[in-house]
């Protein structure tokens, strides 16, 4: 098993363009997902720190990929949230457009966690992007978020209607998890440990 400390979890900066983004001495785990899906909210379950990321009351506002050390032993990169109806059709494009190029840029990403509300439908842009990693080597894991609102039986038929939906990777790992409860953070937390101690 990997032994990441994920308590050591430090802020590292924001990048709003590529040029921004820090050098890759570390793996790099890549957050994906829609605005109000609670990126934020994950980092800082991951870290047992409720302060560490900041999470907005109006989603959409993050425009920037938010780095964050994890034990001097990986990186997190917070992308900007995509799909958020409030925010105009040009910010939209702005973001849609770094999450592109950040996919294209060349950047080594050992791992993506695509993260979906477990009550909501898939979008468009969940399906995308599904889509596009699946015709990538890029690996990643499913994480179904705010799985509290459910009981534990309705999450997991929740969970296999959604793989239904979906085209998931036979390798790719699903979690449920809810950040508010704590439930299922550590799991994650191992899982995300155990593939970087792999990769080494």
């Amino acid at each position: 098993m990997g032994n990441i400390n994920f308590r050591k979890t430090t802020f590292l900066k924001a990048a709003a363009t590529i040029k921004q983004c820090p050098s890759q001495e570390l793996p790099e785990i890549v957050l994906c997902g829609r605005s109000n899906v609670g990126k934020s909210s994950l980092v800082n379950a991951l870290a047992d720190n409720s302060k560490l990321a900041r999470t907005s009351s109006s989603p959409g506002k993050t425009r920037q990929v938010v780095y964050f050390e994890v034990d001097k032993s990986l990186l997190i990169a917070d992308l900007p949230g995509y799909g958020y109806a409030k925010v105009s059709r040009e910010k939209s494009e702005a973001f849609s457009s770094l999450c592109d190029d950040y996919f294209t840029s060349g950047r080594k990403i050992s791992l993506a966690l695509i993260l979906l509300d477990i009550r909501r439908e898939p979008s468009d842009k969940d399906i995308m992007m599904l889509d596009y990693l699946n015709s990538t080597d890029i690996p990643y894991f499913i994480v179904f978020t705010k799985c509290d609102k459910m009981s534990r039986s309705q999450c997991l038929t929740r969970q296999r209607q959604l793989a239904d939906m979906f085209r998931f990777s036979p390798d790719a790992q699903v979690y449920a998890v809810s950040s508010d409860k704590k439930l299922g953070i550590t799991e994650l937390a191992d899982g995300i440990a155990d593939f970087i101690g792999s990769l080494s």
